[in-house]
C-alpha cells in the first residue's frame, strides 16, 4: 500500500498542502526576474552577450507562458505529467536566455541545475535524468559552439577552463539526480508511514474511547438487567393460567432479557479473557460450529446457511488464533448481514462459508447477505472510520474490524454480482488446534 502511495507522492503532497504550489510558483517567477535583470540592468556587469534580438522576444513569450502556468499552477502540480512538462519547458527557456547571452561563456550557467534539483526532490527517477540528459547534451553544444576568439582571453588558453566548468556541471547534475532524489524518495517514503500511522493511531483513540464508554454503560446496565429479570419472573409466577395473550407477550420479554444477561456475560469473559491473554487455536468448523451455537442461542430468527470445511484433505492440526472478542465480532457481521437481507427479501437469511488461501497460508471466513449491497464509496471507510448514513454508523464494523486487526486479521468488503454484500475476515493460520496460550 505504501508503494501505490509512493508512486505519485508529489500529487498527495500538494492535495494535502496548496501552499507548496505557491511556493515554486514564486521560485519560478524569481526565476524570470534574474533573467529580466541580468539582461537589462547587469549585462555589462557579467559580460553577458545581447546581440540578437530573438532573446527580447523569447523573454516577453516566456512571461506569458509563466503567467499561464501560474493560473493553472494548482491543476498542473496534481499529476506528475504536467509537472514535469512544466520543469522541461523551464529548461528549455534557460538554455534558450543561455544561449543568447554568451551561451558556455556565461557565468550563471548553473542555473540549469535549477529544474534538476526541482524534479530530483518532487518526481520520480526519470523526470531528473531527463532533465539532466537534456542540459548536458545543451551544455556541451554550447561548449562546442563557442568561437575560437572567445577561447582566448588575455593570452590564456580558456578551453580547459570551459571543460572543467562542464564536467562540474555533470557531476553536480549526477549528485541531484542520484543522492538528493534518493534523500528525497526516503523522505517522502517516511512521510507516508508517518502519515499511516497517524491514522493508525486516532483510530486507536476512538476504538478506545468507544471501548471505555461500552464498560461504562455495560456496568451501569447490570443492576437494571437484574431487577427486570426479577420482575419478569414475578409477573412469569402470578400470571392467570388461562390468560392466553400475556404468555406470547412473556416469553418475548424473556427471551429479549436473556440475550442482554447473555451478552452482558459474554462481555465479562471476554474483557476477563483478553486481560490475562488468553488465546486458544481453533480449526474452521470449530469456529463455525460455536458461531451456529451462539447464533441459535442470541438470534434464533436468522436463517444461518452454514458451509463447513472438507477437512480429509487439510491438517487437523492447523486453524486460526481466537480469544474472546473473536466471536461477538463475527456475530456482529452476521447480525448486519441478517439485517440487510431483511430489508431486501423479508427473512433474515444469512450464509457463511470457509476456505483456505493456499498460496497466502490464510484462513477466509465468508459471511454473505441477500441485501441491495453496500454502495463502493463506503467499502474503504467501513470498519475504518465512523461514518453516518440511515442503516447507523459502522460503529459495530468498526469494532469487529479492530478485533480482527488485533488477531492479525483483515476484513474485506465487497458486492456481489447477483446482488448483496460479503464481509471476507482472513486470518492467518497457526498449528496446535485447542491448544491455549
Amino acid at each position: 500500500m505504501i508503494n501505490s502511495k509512493l508512486k505519485n507522492p508529489f500529487t498527495s503532497l500538494f492535495n494535502n498542502n496548496f501552499g507548496a504550489t505557491d511556493q515554486l510558483a514564486l521560485l519560478r517567477i524569481a526565476g524570470l526576474l534574474l533573467k529580466l535583470g541580468l539582461t537589462f540592468f547587469a549585462a555589462e556587469t557579467f559580460g553577458l552577450s545581447l546581440s540578437s534580438p530573438v532573446l527580447y522576444w523569447g523573454l516577453c513569450l516566456e512571461a506569458m507562458y509563466l503567467a499561464f502556468t501560474f493560473r493553472l499552477r494548482e491543476p498542473i502540480a496534481r499529476t506528475e505529467s504536467g509537472l514535469f512538462i512544466v520543469l522541461l519547458l523551464d529548461t528549455i527557456f534557460w538554455i534558450s536566455w543561455l544561449y543568447f547571452t554568451g551561451g558556455a561563456t556565461n557565468a550563471f550557467i548553473s542555473l540549469l541545475l535549477l529544474p534538476i534539483a526541482i524534479a530530483a526532490i518532487t518526481l520520480p527517477k526519470w523526470a531528473p535524468w531527463s532533465l539532466t540528459l537534456l542540459s548536458t547534451v545543451a551544455y556541451s553544444l554550447m561548449i562546442f559552439s563557442v568561437p575560437e576568439s572567445q577561447m582566448k582571453h588575455h593570452g590564456m588558453d580558456m578551453s580547459s577552463h570551459y571543460l572543467g566548468m562542464w564536467f562540474n556541471f555533470l557531476i553536480s547534475s549526477l549528485v541531484l539526480t542520484t543522492s538528493v532524489a534518493y534523500i528525497a524518495q526516503r523522505m517522502r517514503k517516511q512521510d507516508v508511514e508517518l502519515s499511516f500511522m497517524r491514522e493508525a493511531q486516532l483510530r486507536q483513540e476512538k476504538l478506545l474511547a468507544l471501548g471505555t464508554a461500552s464498560a461504562q454503560m455495560a456496568h451501569q446496565l447490570a443492576t437494571p438487567l437484574a431487577s427486570l429479570r426479577l420482575l419478569v419472573d414475578e409477573v412469569v409466577e402470578e400470571a392467570p393460567t388461562q390468560d392466553r395473550n400475556l404468555k406470547p407477550i412473556l416469553s418475548e420479554m424473556d427471551s429479549a432479557l436473556l440475550r442482554c444477561e447473555q451478552t452482558l456475560h459474554s462481555l465479562r469473559t471476554a474483557t476477563e479473557s483478553i486481560r490475562e491473554q488468553k488465546q486458544t487455536v481453533l480449526s474452521a468448523n470449530q469456529l463455525l460450529n460455536t458461531l451456529k451455537q451462539q447464533v441459535l442461542l442470541l438470534m434464533p430468527q436468522v436463517k444461518l446457511e452454514l458451509t463447513l470445511m472438507d477437512e480429509s484433505n487439510a491438517d487437523s492440526q492447523v486453524g486460526i488464533v481466537t480469544d474472546a472478542s473473536l466471536l461477538p465480532a463475527l456475530m456482529s457481521l452476521v447480525e448486519n448481514a441478517a439485517s440487510a437481507s431483511l430489508a431486501e427479501i423479508g427473512e433474515e437469511r444469512v450464509n457463511v462459508s470457509a476456505l483456505f488461501a493456499n498460496q497466502s497460508h490464510r484462513l477466509c471466513i465468508l459471511v454473505k447477505d441477500h441485501g441491495v449491497g453496500i454502495p463502493k464509496k463506503m467499502h474503504a471507510q467501513l470498519g475504518q472510520e465512523l461514518i453516518e448514513s440511515e442503516q447507523g454508523m459502522g460503529m459495530a464494523l468498526l469494532l469487529s474490524h479492530a478485533s480482527f486487526e488485533r488477531l492479525g486479521g483483515r476484513l474485506l468488503l465487497a458486492g456481489l454480482p447477483e446482488g448483496g454484500t460479503v464481509a471476507e475476515v482472513s486470518f492467518p493460520m497457526q498449528k496446535s488446534v485447542g491448544a491455549t496460550t
